[in-house]
């Protein structure tokens, strides 16, 4: 499928992009109006982009049936300050009923079930019930164009972090299974950010990775290796020496099995194949330098 923007309709490509650029985290944005009405929706337009200053985006889009904007927008004009609440499992269906277009005026918190919170630096609400709420004032709004679908920027300094101590590890850090985060997918699809979905890339901080192109030339072809396998065999700083391997009733059996050289290959690379999706990176390797 080739898609050029200008040859559909807009609602077409909306669908399209929020399918392929995803998951997208989600602001649960707080606003205030200035008669002091407070409002609660949430945008997946949105994430972060500097820590000095810390500085978070997200853009309430216009319409793009009848090419209005959200009273999220309104109320930022009218006092540039907004709590950004973060979205996990435990609120994410009470969140959805929040993005219901209610009336001008109508208070979201009341109408979703969530708890008001005196903010510490500015006027609207935090959420209580979110795992991470951040105070921020609106440094900027960038309009990206006129027409429905178009963006609007705002451009948020982070004042100050309200975190629940029950998402912390021992160490003080967000652990993500606890926070349990979920993300927006294309149509009325999302994720859940935490258990068997969570998992850890392993990358040198001060050491370069050799890179696929420096693999040996049976790795990198190999037809039993996917690029993940080999992502993860180029991340390593050197290749290693090859030493001997004992106590391996796996490979006995696949030498004592195999004495034709390209079945013995296919199958050693087979059994490296588990390794790293073991996490034994070191073996693997040995494996595959035999």
């Amino acid at each position: 499928m080739r898609i050029v923007p200008s040859e559909v309709k807009t609602s077409e490509l909306h669908a399209y992009l929020l399918g392929s650029v995803a998951p997208r985290p989600i602001c649960f944005a707080s606003t205030i109006d200035s008669d002091g009405n407070p409002n609660l929706s949430p945008f997946s337009f949105f994430n972060v982009f500097g820590s000095k200053p810390p500085i978070l985006i997200f853009s309430p889009a216009r319409r793009v049936r009848d090419n209005t904007i959200k009273h999220t927008l309104e109320n930022v004009y009218e006092n540039m300050e907004v709590v950004v609440n973060i979205v996990n499992y435990n609120i994410v269906q009470q969140m959805s009923l929040a993005s219901c277009e209610y009336p001008k005026g109508t208070n979201e918190f009341e109408k979703a079930g969530f708890t008001q919170i005196a903010s510490d630096f500015v006027k609207p609400f935090r959420v209580k019930e979110a795992p991470v709420s951040l105070e921020c004032k609106v440094i900027q709004v960038i309009e990206t164009g006129k027409e429905g679908g178009a963006g609007n920027l705002i451009m948020c300094e982070v004042l100050c972090m309200h975190i629940d101590d029950n998402v912390l590890d021992e160490n003080g850090k967000i652990d993500p299974h606890k926070i349990d985060l979920v993300a927006r997918m294309g149509g009325d699809y999302y994720c859940r950010a935490s258990g068997a979905a969570v998992f850890e890339v392993a990358k040198p901080n001060t050491k370069l990775g050799v890179g696929i192109d420096a693999l040996p030339e049976q790795i990198k072809n190999s037809k039993i290796l996917n690029g993940n396998h080999l992502g993860i065999l180029g991340n390593c700083s050197e290749i290693p020496a090859t030493s001997a391997i004992e106590n391996d009733g796996r490979l006995e059996q696949i030498l004592s099995d195999f004495a034709e050289r390209s079945q013995r290959l296919e199958a050693l690379q087979h059994y490296a194949k588990d390794l790293l999706e073991e996490g034994e990176i070191e073996r693997a390797w040995q494996i595959l330098l035999l």
